[in-house]
């Protein structure tokens, strides 16, 4: 940081100068007491600190009282501020810190500090004209003084919560790597680590991956901003109570929650689904696999490549999604992982029917699915359809003369719902939660 501003008398008058050394010796010899008023107001004002203890008072009184007489020096022209003369400042922003309080609290003491002196500096000066223009002398000076010293501890403020911040995000790393391999912590800091997140060797546990496909915002979905404000999402508490294990590595956000006691596995894909589609109204537009439940962490391997696999099953091009492998069942499953040569299996009639049928509203289609569901009870799957029965069965006839696969012969409809799921998996028409 350069050297500090000016602050020294200004040219004036003979009168103004003798009313401004005037002000500033008076205010000197009651600083006790101004720094006093200023602790007070700081303990009214100021939630955080209204908590604190008489010792912490005690250092707040004694960094008051250290920038009162360097300001009142320099303002009386005795002294230059220079960073080195903010060490002590340096020293409490970084003790603020690391006991927790906010940077805006750390502002708004020195907003406290410089209204409190200011007043006693106008009721130093008096009501005389003279005075009173004496005292507007050290108004900008004054002003200077606190931005110079309040920004120089900001400065040792961010710095340390950066040091923070960063030695968090490599025990979460660090975390993170044991755990996928397949061993939680037994000792040690990455052992509380763990405990914060409610992570023990045998919790039950989901592995989420999510990589951003679009940012409508900044245009790059690659951005460790991006990624960033992602994992901070992804890390508010959900439907439960505690923080989830977020990490973001090589170009993927992995998260790590925990199936707590009157959860599910369902509740865990809800809350996730839920992000992503916030995420997506915002602009960030995701895609997310997640995996089966895993039971402690020697299991947590074989989840993150299940989630890892999953992310496979979002459709291309689709402005991101969720694959979350408890909602899938085996069959869903196989379907969807199907390559183009299970789609060229694919009798032609039978894909040119679903082609026709999904350009005209997917009623056929529609219909496959509620026979099956209704365990090929006819009457049944028309009710579900709010369709006549006579509906229904002139549809199945339909999709028996188009492709020679009648819905009613189990071996017909199997064919015909793989058709389905294999189209749906390749995005054109289906989704894949």
């Amino acid at each position: 940081m350069p050297r500090g501003p000016a602050l020294g008398a200004p040219a004036l008058s003979e009168p103004l100068s003798r009313e401004r050394h005037r002000i500033l010796h008076t205010v000197h010899d009651r600083l006790e007491d101004v720094a006093k008023t200023a602790v007070a107001v700081m303990r009214t004002e100021i939630p955080s600190y209204a908590l604190q203890d008489e010792r912490f008072f005690d250092d707040v009184r004694d960094q008051v009282l250290t920038h009162y007489r360097m300001q009142l020096a320099a303002l009386a022209g005795d002294q230059d501020i220079a960073p080195e003369d903010l060490v002590f400042s340096r020293a409490a922003a970084m003790r603020r810190a690391r006991a927790g309080f906010a940077l805006e609290d750390w502002i708004s003491a020195f907003r406290v500090g410089r209204q409190v002196l200011w007043d006693e500096l106008l009721d130093c000066a008096g009501t005389s004209a003279e005075a009173q223009q004496a005292a507007l002398s050290l108004v900008t000076p004054l002003m200077r003084y606190v931005d110079y010293a309040s920004t120089h501890a900001a400065q040792a403020y961010v710095e340390y919560q950066q040091h923070v911040v960063a030695d968090a995000d490599r025990e979460r790393r660090d975390l993170l790597d044991q755990l996928l391999a397949g061993a939680a912590p037994t000792r040690g800091p990455l052992l509380a680590a763990a405990q914060a997140y409610g992570i023990g060797p045998h919790s039950p546990m989901m592995a989420v991956v999510a990589v951003c496909v679009g940012d409508t915002r900044t245009g790059d979905p690659t951005s460790a901003e991006q990624g960033y404000a992602t994992s901070a999402s992804i890390g508010v508490a959900g439907p439960w109570a505690g923080r989830t294990l977020v990490v973001v590595r090589h170009g993927e956000v992995v998260a790590v929650p925990v199936v707590r006691t009157g959860m599910d596995a369902e509740d865990i894909c809800a809350h996730f689904e839920a992000v992503q589609q916030r995420l997506a109204r915002e602009g960030t537009m995701l895609s997310m696999g997640i995996s089966t439940v895993a039971q402690g962490a020697g299991e947590l391997p074989r989840a993150y490549e299940e989630a890892r696999a999953a992310l496979d099953l979002v459709p291309s091009g689709s402005g991101g999604g969720v694959a979350a492998l408890p909602r899938l069942s085996p069959f869903d499953y196989l379907a969807l992982r199907a390559d183009d040569l299970a789609r060229q299996l694919v009798d032609p009639r039978v894909r040119a029917l679903l082609d026709e049928d999904r350009r005209r509203g997917d009623t056929l289609a529609a219909t496959i699915r509620a026979f099956a569901e209704a365990d090929l009870n006819l009457r049944l799957a028309a009710d579900r359809l709010r369709v006549h029965h006579n509906t229904a069965h002139y549809r199945l006839r339909r999709i028996e003369e188009r492709t020679g696969r009648s819905p009613r012969r189990i071996a017909d409809l199997l064919e015909l719902l793989v058709a389905l799921a294999i189209r749906d998996g390749a995005g054109e028409g289906g989704d894949c939660r």
